[in-house]
């Protein structure tokens, strides 16, 4: 009897040391990290969704547009053959080769977007304009959700690197997160800028 309470008070005082060093904020911190994870994912995927639409109704008005459609096509392929796991979120490498597909994408569709200037029927489509206010919408959604996850990761590495809370890491084998990098963040994260106020002459 004895000897179960001692265990039962030891068991609690290790759990509340666990708390004090950071163990549990790490473990939210680390679920955070997951659930901002996912919403980019989200995002990005919702965007390769609509490329082969966008694609499709640019080819009907500017089919010889060619080498800007291909490149938007297999920038989109690039970024399929990526698997966005939660775990590429832990490989630095990985994580950079996502995120340079992803730009290669934002770069080939901001490159149609000043294509279609060249076509004011394109322009009138009302097909196509939906489809550029769902693109805008969602870069626009992609942005909030990286910042969202750039923050996520960023307060987590500070609960894993900062002491005390650093030995409870080190004991429980949580190291920092690899995170997108800060290099021209806001070039690749801007939507596309499409201006229909002044309409293009004819070709």
């Amino acid at each position: 009897m004895f000897r179960n309470v001692l265990i039962l008070m030891f068991s609690l005082l290790f759990i509340s040391q666990l708390s004090g060093c950071g163990y549990n904020t790490m473990q939210v911190q680390d679920e955070e990290i997951k659930a901002q994870w996912s919403e980019v994912i989200n995002q990005y995927q919702r965007r390769a969704d609509l490329v082969p639409n966008l694609v499709n109704t640019v080819k009907g008005y500017a089919s010889h547009e060619k080498d800007i459609l291909i490149q938007v096509t297999e920038a989109r392929a690039k970024v399929g053959q990526i698997a966005a796991t939660p775990e590429l979120a832990n490989d630095p490498a990985a994580l950079a080769k996502f995120q340079a597909a992803q730009g290669e994408l934002s770069g080939a569709l901001s490159r149609l977007m000043v294509v279609v200037e060249n076509y004011p029927q394109l322009k009138a489509d009302t097909a196509f304009r939906d489809l550029q206010a769902q693109l805008e919408g969602t870069e626009n959604r992609i942005t909030v959700a990286r910042n969202r996850y750039i923050q996520a990761v960023k307060d987590y590495n500070i609960t894993v690197r900062k002491f005390p809370t650093n030995l409870t890491a080190m004991m429980f084998g949580y190291q920092a997160k690899a995170n997108f990098t800060v290099d021209n963040e806001k070039a690749i994260s801007a939507p596309p800028t499409v201006d229909f106020g002044t309409a293009a002459p004819a070709k």
